[in-house]
């Protein structure tokens, strides 16, 4: 007969009585979340409230104030091959030597010496797949600096799948892209969450792009954090209660629009 505790999951990311703190300030405190495998965490807030030193705590680099942190049941580790990394969308130098094949393959062997035991041909087999998953098969071997901003966070998208991790963290992503790229670089995340059984965690400011895909908000403000479905979380009230001020939600056509404090960077 099968044992029980073998058909449970293990959370692919797992936080318990976790706070981090910023000199005296208090980001967050007492977060108790579970990131299932597959499922699309978007994590929003104002600068400053913690998202990104979140994404650090599970990358290893930078430890809790108090609580645990689990990766797949295992604490994080730098360089971890569990963990892909989107980074801030910033431009690529133009004179980059560095095609664009290279650069997702980076993320194979970036933080290695040499080509090591994966062997030259499976690295190439699986740069190219990560390259093809993401539509970026036809400029594989075009210089980095020269394509468009949309087209290198696809490579970015690329490079952290490479390795098929089971848990992606995005960090704003976003921004800097057009609303087409934005909804593109979205679509390519979601899409890999899906067919890989990857859990995400997508830091953003543009919720609008996220909305299609998301299953549940972490919301960071104020030193506390809120947790739910984006209808339960996106709301005037809880948005007040954390702002300690008037908040207006507003839904119109399938977007929303957050209206209250200048700290409120809105969606």
């Amino acid at each position: 007969m099968t044992d029980v505790a073998t058909r449970v999951r293990t959370a692919a990311v797992s936080l318990r009585g976790a706070a981090l703190r910023f000199g005296e300030r208090t980001l967050w405190e007492g977060l108790d979340l579970d990131v299932e495998p597959g499922e699309f965490l978007a994590v929003l807030g104002p600068n400053g409230s913690g998202k990104t030193t979140l994404l650090r705590v599970l990358l290893g680099l930078q430890p809790l104030h108090a609580g645990q942190v689990l990766i797949g049941g295992q604490p994080p580790a730098r360089g971890s091959g569990a963990i892909g990394y989107v980074p801030q969308q910033k431009a690529l130098a133009e004179d980059l030597p560095l095609r664009a094949r290279d650069l997702v393959g980076l993320g194979l062997d970036g933080h290695r010496l040499g080509i090591g035991l994966r062997g030259r041909s499976v690295r190439r087999e699986r740069v190219r797949a990560a390259l093809e998953s993401v539509g970026a098969g036809h400029y594989a071997n075009a210089p980095v600096g020269r394509l468009s901003g949309g087209e290198q966070q696809r490579l970015r998208v690329a490079q952290a799948l490479v390795g098929d991790p089971s848990v992606l963290l995005c960090d704003e992503p976003l921004l800097s892209l057009d609303p087409q790229s934005q909804s593109a670089t979205t679509a390519l995340v979601d899409q890999s969450r899906r067919t890989g059984d990857t859990a995400v965690l997508f830091v953003t400011h543009e919720i609008n792009p996220v909305l299609p895909y998301a299953d549940r908000v972490l919301y960071l403000a104020g030193g506390q954090f809120r947790v739910g479905t984006v209808d339960e979380v996106l709301t005037s009230r809880t948005l007040s209660e954390m702002y300690r001020t008037p908040v207006e939600v507003i839904r119109s056509n399938g977007r929303i629009l957050v209206a209250g404090p200048a700290e409120i960077s809105a969606p």
